[in-house]
């Protein structure tokens, strides 16, 4: 089995000295150069964004430069999202974002964990899990969201949160780490 096979699988595998690994990660990054130097809603912009996410783009889709994505294609985005400045998309395991989304400045979407142990780190060793997002959510600026965990829809994420686990629909929540602070009523 191949590391990019383990990867996509959620099992450990090398994901700093594998070469097809690397060259895909080189790749987005290139993507990424062009997209965060074009003119803003430029066609050269728009070209960036679709050959960085290896797909047509969602129907009002919006994001602003600078962005950042490991890999771009295995992260989808809904209609009508919106990306603010400075976001970072660890996107290994997958990055699933509904429609309507709001996503503050410098957010991040963690898939990637290392092993505690650093000889097992030191290897390059890593393993990804999903992230899921549903419709109608919003991101204060400064969220993070760590590997595994899904959003409910209707969800308001307070800014400087660290979301570590699943999170329920239509709540509100904030804090490190990020908890429960009321439901929203829809």
């Amino acid at each position: 089995m191949t590391e990019k096979e383990k990867m996509l699988r959620g099992e450990w595998h090398d994901a700093n000295f594998d070469d097809t690994l690397l060259k895909e990660r080189r790749n987005a990054e290139s993507h990424c150069y062009d997209f965060n130097i074009a003119r803003p809603g430029s066609s050269e912009q728009i070209t960036a964004l679709k050959n960085l996410l290896g797909t047509e783009l969602p129907d009002g889709l919006t994001v602003l430069a600078p962005v950042y994505f490991d890999y771009g294609p295995y992260t989808h985005f809904g209609k009508g999202t919106f990306v603010n400045h400075g976001c970072y998309f660890m996107d290994g395991g997958g990055i699933h974002i509904g429609e309507n989304v709001f996503i503050g400045p410098y957010c991040g979407f963690y898939t990637a964990s290392h092993p505690l142990n650093y000889a097992d780190r030191n290897k390059g060793l890593e393993r990804v899990l999903p992230i899921v997002v549903g419709d109608n959510c919003w991101f204060g600026a400064n969220v993070s969201v760590l590997q595994g965990v899904t959003i409910g829809t209707g969800c308001v994420i307070a800014a400087g949160s660290v979301v570590t686990k699943d999170i329920p629909d239509n709540c509100l929540v904030a804090g490190v780490p990020a908890t429960i602070k009321k439901r929203i009523e829809q």
